[in-house]
């Protein structure tokens, strides 16, 4: 992995971990919806070698998952 891959992937972690702690004044559902796309997000970006198409069309997916789910 080169290091462009990883600064992507640790951007999105981090970028995660600071967004989860603003989730305290959210919905059940909004948490799942955040987490959701949190997770996509580093899938995608795992998957897809740190491309950013794959990096956002994951978080957009798993936002979505993650609203279903908090339904």
């Amino acid at each position: 992995m080169n290091t462009m891959q990883r600064f992507a992937i640790s951007t999105v972690a981090a970028a995660l971990v600071l967004g989860l702690g603003a989730c305290s004044g959210m919905s059940r559902q909004d948490q799942n919806t955040a987490v959701g796309a949190g997770v996509g997000a580093i899938g995608g970006a795992v998957l897809t070698g740190g491309s950013a198409i794959g990096t956002v069309g994951g978080a957009a997916v798993g936002g979505v998952i993650g609203h279903e789910v908090g339904k």
